[in-house]
């Protein structure tokens, strides 16, 4: 049985990422061989020992090492998306990035042959079976776990713009979905994922992991893929909503602003600050807003009833925690209206090639 412990929560603000990335032909069309890229795995650097498979033989994950500054893990997020896309390369493969890919048929597409997956398209069946999604996970330590139980409350309702702004996927199966982020919708469709509830300590997370393993709704913590956790094997926090990104910048200005908000809500459990408690289903209204409307969005204030929309809440999180990380991501434009802009100038196939890295 695969649970985690709170004595995990001993390190604070490392930093770790870990990116999905499709794995192409020279056109941008996905293909199914990861198996030569894994097995025996010739990867160089770190990702030796950091890359696998995941449900689909034409999708991989790479992580990076643990990083003890920003800095350091926005070197490690280059090296990376560097060391991956000569290891594809020099099997004759192409990576492409982006949260669903446009042209991946998941009729067609070949599944990894292993247990692990195989357990888990028998147990979800359909919702799984079409699951081609590539997200961006960012883990935060955590130095006390009562502490991560409440930073990841309080993340929360910074999780709808965390999506807006890195909403990078309107196309599935070849046709425009009319969403920013097709990828989040179809991943929620699977259990265990989707917006959190609030926990009130870390001993009532421990007990809804182990009921969970116990009950044989899951099989390890691993499964419990909600937008955000606490990694009760890692001692961290992990972000899970945003897309992949196109391109290295924008999940290196999403990894800054994530760094300096955690940073912030840690202070603020020092000093005492007792916290928000919005509406569960604000924080889904607002969820869904950033699916439906990305750059477009306006999300809803629990608070004050107000409204307010994605650039001035960029301009006001900007403010509030001293970094321009977001106002420079928000400044590059809408992977989505880009992938959109690709595709009407020259249809599918130019779109999968302005995918690959």
């Amino acid at each position: 049985m695969k649970l985690g412990s709170a004595a995990n929560f001993n390190k604070f603000g490392t930093l770790g990422i870990e990116e999905e990335y499709f794995v192409v032909d020279s056109s941008g069309k996905p293909v199914n061989t990861t198996g030569q890229l894994i097995e025996g795995s010739d990867a160089p650097g770190f990702l030796k020992n950091n890359i696998d498979n995941e449900l689909f033989k034409f999708i991989i994950e790479c992580r990076t090492p643990i990083s003890n500054n920003l800095n350091d893990a926005k070197s490690a997020l280059s090296e990376m998306r560097e060391n991956i896309q000569l290891h594809v390369q020099n099997y004759g493969f192409e990576l492409a990035v982006s949260g669903l890919h446009p042209a991946a048929l998941w009729q067609e597409l070949e599944h990894v042959e292993s247990p692990r997956y195989a357990a888990q398209l028998d147990r979800i069946q359909y919702p799984q079976h079409r699951n081609t999604t590539a997200g961006l996970h960012v883990h935060f330590g955590v130095d006390d776990a009562e502490k991560a139980i409440w930073m990841a409350n309080q993340c929360r309702p910074y999780l709808p713009l965390l999506l807006a702004l890195s909403s990078n996927s309107p196309y599935w199966n070849g046709f425009d979905t009319g969403l920013e982020s097709a990828r989040a919708l179809i991943f929620e469709s699977l259990p265990n994922t989707g917006m959190p509830a609030e926990f009130s300590n870390m001993a009532d997370y421990l007990h809804f992991e182990r009921l969970m393993v116990e009950t044989n709704s899951i099989s390890d913590r691993g499964a419990l893929w909600h937008d955000v956790r606490p990694h009760t094997e890692n001692g961290t926090i992990e972000l899970r909503i945003m897309d992949a990104q196109t391109q290295t910048e924008r999940s290196a200005h999403l990894l800054e602003y994530i760094y300096y908000l955690l940073s912030d809500l840690s202070e603020r459990y020092e000093d005492g600050d007792s916290g928000d408690s919005p509406r569960f289903e604000v924080l889904c209204e607002n969820k869904w807003r950033s699916i439906r409307h990305g750059y477009h969005s306006t999300f809803i204030n629990w608070e004050n009833s107000n409204q307010i929309h994605l650039v001035d809440l960029v301009e006001s999180e900007c403010q509030r925690l001293g970094t321009s990380s977001l106002r420079t991501l928000y400044d590059l434009g809408s992977g989505s209206s880009s992938q959109r802009d690709q595709y009407d100038s020259g249809g599918l196939d130019t779109l999968c090639r302005s995918l690959i890295i």
